[in-house]
């Protein structure tokens, strides 16, 4: 989160996210329900980007989740309740309304979050300002630690738990609960704008709530969503029934590639040990083939 003023949790409380890490929410439609918010005088919780707060496991979602009556300005309420899901702050049945940003229009979102009628009130131009150049100054930095929240979120209500996420991904994102279930444990690890493992599942469980197209974004699943993104196959059975030793292998071959103990000086050596064995071959070519032995 970045420091902005966060006023108390109410009987209805309401939180905005201004998805400052990825290009999904129309600008001119989170900047305008920002303005409005600040200067119709509304408390509320303002956000750089839930996913973040998700992947982290911010205090503040179980404290919304727990706190009575809750409005959210953000994605896809599918990919907004699993977020909260994966936060270990699971978001009630009841008394929780998601207005979708990415989809809906501004006038759309504040009716949504503050009635008809006190979205017409009168405004205050100007007010907390600082608050909506603090939020643009963050989409405009990119996130503090330069790691952008793009990760897996699972839909416990679809997924099957056949594990075939776990068996694909090369990056350890995936791990097995005490219980035996499927579930993301290192959402870190998972590779930038890359939806792979959504399109293997079956059942379309996995959503990235950053990716551009239906199902994988949150959005509700279609049959013919399931026909086109999901690969439909048993991918243990192509790859010969082992398919998790077959995937391990293959990443403990490509780590050595990436390791973290490379370093300048590391690479420089084996750039010398290079070119002494590249000038030694040279000179071999150079004078020719060997001569053959006298009688």
């Amino acid at each position: 989160m970045i420091d902005v003023p966060q006023p108390e949790l109410h009987e209805t409380s309401i939180l905005y996210c201004h998805c400052a890490y990825a290009q999904v929410v129309p600008a001119a439609v989170k900047d305008e329900v920002l303005r409005r918010l600040l200067e119709l005088g509304v408390a509320f919780h303002a956000v750089p980007d839930l996913c973040a707060l998700a992947a982290t496991r911010d205090p503040l979602l179980p404290r919304l989740a727990a706190g009575g009556r809750l409005k959210i300005a953000a994605c896809f309420p599918r990919a907004v309740r699993w977020l909260f899901a994966r936060a270990g702050a699971p978001l009630p049945a009841d008394g929780v309304e998601i207005l979708n940003l990415r989809t809906a229009t501004a006038d759309e979102v504040i009716a949504g979050l503050l009635g008809p009628d006190r979205a017409s009130g009168d405004t205050n131009p100007g007010a907390q300002s600082e608050m909506a150049a603090v939020l643009r100054a963050a989409a405009g930095a990119g996130p503090p630690d330069g790691w952008k929240p793009w990760f897996p979120v699972i839909d416990g209500e679809r997924c099957v738990n056949c594990k075939q996420c776990l068996s694909f991904c090369l990056f350890s994102v995936y791990g097995l609960s005490e219980q035996g279930r499927v579930e993301v444990q290192r959402p870190r690890n998972c590779k930038t704008d890359c939806p792979a493992c959504a399109r293997v599942c079956p059942e379309a469980a996995i959503i990235f709530p950053k990716y551009g197209a239906a199902p994988i974004n949150g959005d509700q699943v279609r049959p013919e969503d399931l026909r086109r993104e999901a690969v439909g196959i048993n991918v243990s059975a192509r790859l010969g029934g082992n398919i998790h030793q077959v995937l391990r292998d293959r990443s403990a071959q490509v780590k050595p590639r990436f390791s973290p103990q490379q370093d300048e000086a590391r690479a420089l050596e084996e750039r010398r040990r290079c070119l002494e064995k590249f000038q030694g071959t040279q000179g071999t070519l150079a004078e020719g083939p060997p001569s053959p032995p006298a009688e």
